[in-house]
């Protein structure tokens, strides 16, 4: 059954759309329902493996949300660390992202969401690990064509990599995309940091924004909740303009949360 359509449909730069597809089966008709309720942005969760994996099925999917104007991206596997001291944890993390590369080329996903890896010590040094495997990525993804940009994301736990700065150092020095998750950002800093986060990639004319609410403790993030109207519209009330901005909703119902944000930001703008 399709949920009610939205009477909020607005013509705009600012895409919404939820965290998850769903399983290939159902894929056409969650894409045709959040089409008709106004959602133009979806991310494919490959997180606990990627579960897309024949050419025609990719091509199918990601022709029929070509054809509804959705953007398509992709969140990777969980388990990613470019900055390990095992070598084949390394190499491991490079094939999963490579493989949702070369699906994500198939589908016409826009980027590859990740989360690049851990400290393990000394911070400088994990930036030096996690850049140059980045570049190896980067480099090997060119070779083989594949089209989605590589997005490491800012994370919410003040142990893992991927603060504000470090993910702009990588996406200035690796010429990368980037993922503002938003909430990480909360619960990292206490704080949202609009201006000084959009600030950072004002560059950059899409940006790829993860959002919902959190609940989150003195280490960071603890786990993603329903996003409160309150905390839409102090995101939607700082976007900045002139800008292609792609939101997607991570809490535990995203669906119902991109329907709310999308009806939120119809009436303030």
């Amino acid at each position: 059954m399709l949920l009610k359509e939205s009477k909020s449909q607005v013509s705009s730069r600012v895409l919404f759309g939820p965290a998850g597809l769903g399983g290939i089966k159902e894929s056409l008709y969650n894409l045709k329902n959040y089409a008709n309720l106004g959602l133009k942005a979806c991310e494919i969760s490959f997180t606990h493996g990627v579960y897309i994996t024949k050419e025609e099925d990719a091509l199918r999917i990601g022709q029929f949300a070509k054809n509804l104007g959705i953007k398509l991206s992709i969140h990777a596997p969980y388990w990613i660390n470019f900055n390990s001291d095992d070598l084949d944890k390394i190499k491991k993390s490079k094939e999963r992202v490579l493989q949702c590369c070369k699906v994500g080329t198939w589908l016409e996903a826009h980027r590859v969401v990740f989360h690049p890896g851990y400290y393990g010590g000394d911070k400088i040094q994990a930036y030096k690990n996690i850049k140059n495997n980045l570049l190896d990525l980067k480099r090997e993804c060119e070779s083989k064509g594949y089209t989605p940009k590589l997005a490491p994301e800012i994370m919410g736990k003040i142990n893992v990599f991927g603060s504000i700065d470090e993910i702009k150092k990588l996406y200035k020095e690796v010429n990368c995309s980037f993922c503002i998750d938003f909430a990480h950002i909360l619960a990292r800093y206490g704080d949202y940091k609009f201006k000084e986060t959009f600030d950072s990639f004002k560059d950059e004319n899409e940006i790829h924004i993860h959002f919902s609410g959190i609940d989150y403790g003195e280490k960071g993030e603890k786990n993603h909740k329903k996003t409160e109207v309150s905390e839409w519209k102090s995101l939607l009330t700082n976007l900045p303009k002139n800008k292609e901005i792609i939101i997607i909703n991570e809490s535990k119902s995203p669906l119902e949360d991109s329907i709310e944000g999308l009806s939120i930001y119809s009436k303030i703008s």
